[in-house]
């Protein structure tokens, strides 16, 4: 028989399938390092699989071609990666201006994986009703100056107070698969709460010590959303490596870059330093925002980014 995993509990996995939901194990010849995968499987996935004698477990013998996925490097394993989720329809990036305050490379980084499988993605400004101060009204203004010209989607809402927003955001989700990620303690569980009450995810308040937030989802899972639709909801991710991405084709994957490619002098340009480069051309007319064009520089360096 054939399913979707929709939990995945360490080496145990929950799996729906047309007789029900199924408590599932993978095959040994899985485990294997040379995947480079610290998750073989992940929520999204389709399997083949076959109940076991008690008939209320089942193994897994087969992962079903994904359509994509969206993959971060592991942050506890060198050389290996870890996917968020695969087959998804869109994905919602859920960010604060502060405590935590989500910088504009951790999104760019989120972005460049969304677009390497063409997957639409969206800005979450969650707290909307902390922003008071002028400094956060400034970062907020500027996280829309930035991505909405590029054609995502900016949403300014209040997770814990605006209901009428949260019922909006619902009616972009239905019959969707979509994930739902962020930071520890942007609000992405009392988003997941208000959009699915069933959910039932801890929440838990911003550390006074650290102004950071705390893990409170642990593994990641999805959630039936209407008739058809899903919510995926993640772990809080501390940072979001790019992987295998290579540097002549980084590029690709911002959408401001994209556009001007093949018009530079080189053809191997990496749009850096090179003579005739469209890019750097552009870039000086202002037509390429700076803080972009920098989040560029940085990931084909591969520096760490915190602003």
């Amino acid at each position: 028989m054939e399913g979707r995993v929709i939990k995945t509990t360490g080496s145990w996995y929950e799996v729906q399938t047309d007789q029900g939901l199924l408590k599932a194990r993978l095959r040994g010849k899985f485990k294997q390092d040379e995947l480079k995968l610290t998750n073989p499987i992940a929520v999204g996935d389709y399997v083949s699989l076959q109940k076991e004698k008690d008939q209320e477990t089942a193994v897994i013998s087969e992962i079903l071609p994904r359509e994509n996925y969206i993959i971060r490097k592991s942050t506890r394993k060198q050389h290996f990666s870890h996917i968020l989720a695969s087959n998804v329809d869109q994905a919602y990036l859920v960010v604060t201006v502060r405590q935590p305050r989500t910088s504009l490379g951790f999104i760019d980084r989120f972005l460049v994986s969304t677009e390497s499988f063409r997957i639409p993605a969206s800005i979450i400004i969650n707290k909307s009703d902390e922003i008071i101060k002028e400094k956060d009204k400034e970062y907020a203004a500027l996280i829309k100056e930035i991505y909405e010209p590029l054609g995502y989607p900016v949403i300014l809402i209040s997770a814990l107070y605006d209901k009428e927003m949260v019922l909006a955001l619902g009616s972009q989700l239905e019959g969707k698969t979509t994930l739902l990620t962020g930071h520890s303690g942007v609000g992405k569980s009392t988003l997941l709460n208000r959009l699915v009450p069933a959910a039932r995810q801890t929440t838990q308040p911003i550390s006074k010590s650290t102004s950071k937030g705390t893990h409170t989802t642990t593994f990641a899972e999805m959630f039936r959303f209407g008739k058809d639709g899903y919510i995926v909801d993640t772990p809080g991710i501390k940072e979001f490596g790019i992987l295998d991405i290579g540097d002549e084709e980084l590029s690709h994957y911002f959408v401001e870059l994209r556009k001007y490619l093949g018009q530079c002098k080189y053809n191997n340009c990496q749009h850096v330093n090179e003579p005739g480069c469209k890019v750097l051309e552009v870039l000086e007319q202002g037509y390429i925002h700076p803080y972009r064009y920098d989040s560029y520089l940085k990931i084909l360096y591969e520096e760490d980014d915190h602003r």
